[in-house]
């Protein structure tokens, strides 16, 4: 695919700003791959960037928000967030931040069925580019999209965010699924149920109902709820294997966002007297008030109700 060369500032080196970037460079655009451990400045690194992509966790958003902030941004500059989580103290995604932060550029968000090790290893995967300029997301989806890396745009950033993060959570419960041995029903039977969960906080929270039903929704929600290689599965995985948090985390190589994500999901919807079963026996798992086997069994004696209630 002939186009102009862009250069690409990607901001957190982690496996999944390594895997961005080597999509980047696979469609020969000027790679920039900066973190702290980089011996060049961020200042540097952004110079003259046509777009600045942030691969850091949500805990790493604010603190590299405020470092941006005291430099020079060229408005030409496109801000593109990869992060799939939600601030504990403010509750925002990461794009609400980045936009808050700088208004008068154009704000990209990126989330699909994406697990970093296989985008590394160039196998065909799909992905969603969401912004409120259909124009921005178009000039991204022209920078990432080859013939291995398919790329759709839409113009629900919030869902497409959230989607992305919220599914988080959803992989913790199918990963302790797995790990209690449960079978295949139990697990299509979480699934199933997880997705309307994730309408009800999204569509609260502003987003389009229909967007969960995309890539970004349902297409990650199976990716990562089936998949070894996804952290927050792992993490799940080995809480029903009878592991603690604590040796979870230690062990695990990464961040797992669906660990904060539960945390912030429900202060949210306890604030907004949300219904989300599946989220709160996650919560209560991660923070040792339950056993694995007491929150299926929970889940299973919930009340009996009509399935579209």
């Amino acid at each position: 695919m002939n186009q102009p060369t862009k250069i690409i500032t990607i901001i957190g080196a982690g496996v999944w700003g390594t895997a961005l970037g080597k999509l980047v460079s696979r469609n020969h655009h000027d790679l920039r791959l900066w973190s702290r451990q980089s011996p060049e400045s961020l200042e540097t690194a952004i110079d003259d960037a046509d777009v600045i992509l942030s691969a850091v966790s949500i805990q790493g958003v604010r603190p590299t928000v405020e470092h941006l902030k005291t430099l020079e941004i060229p408005q030409k500059t496109i801000f593109l967030s990869a992060t799939k989580g939600l601030d504990p103290v403010t509750t925002l995604t990461a794009s609400q931040i980045w936009q808050e932060a700088f208004p008068n550029h154009y704000h990209v968000v990126l989330s699909g069925p994406n697990l970093s090790v296989e985008i590394e290893q160039n196998l065909p995967a799909a992905t969603v580019v969401s912004s409120q300029n259909i124009q921005a997301a178009a000039a991204i989806q022209l920078i990432l999209s080859s013939d291995t890396f398919r790329v759709y745009v839409n113009s629900d950033p919030q869902g497409t965010e959230l989607g992305g993060t919220l599914k988080n959570v959803m992989a913790i419960a199918s990963g302790v699924c797995d790990g209690l041995n449960l079978g295949t029903n139990a697990k299509a039977a979480l699934l199933t149920r997880a997705l309307p969960e994730m309408i009800r906080v999204g569509t609260l929270l502003g987003a389009k109902q229909e967007t969960f039903f995309g890539l970004s929704g349902l297409g990650d929600l199976l990716a990562t709820c089936n998949s070894p290689l996804s952290r927050n599965y792992q993490v799940g995985y080995r809480l029903g294997q009878g592991q603690t948090l604590d040796e979870i985390i230690v062990a695990l190589k990464g961040t797992a966002e669906g660990i904060n994500t539960t945390e912030v999901l429900l202060k949210i919807a306890q604030k907004q007297n949300l219904y989300v079963p599946i989220a709160y026996q996650v919560y209560r798992l991660l923070k040792g008030e339950i056993t694995s086997q007491e929150a299926v069994k929970n889940l299973m004696a919930r009340d009996l109700k009509a399935e579209q209630d």
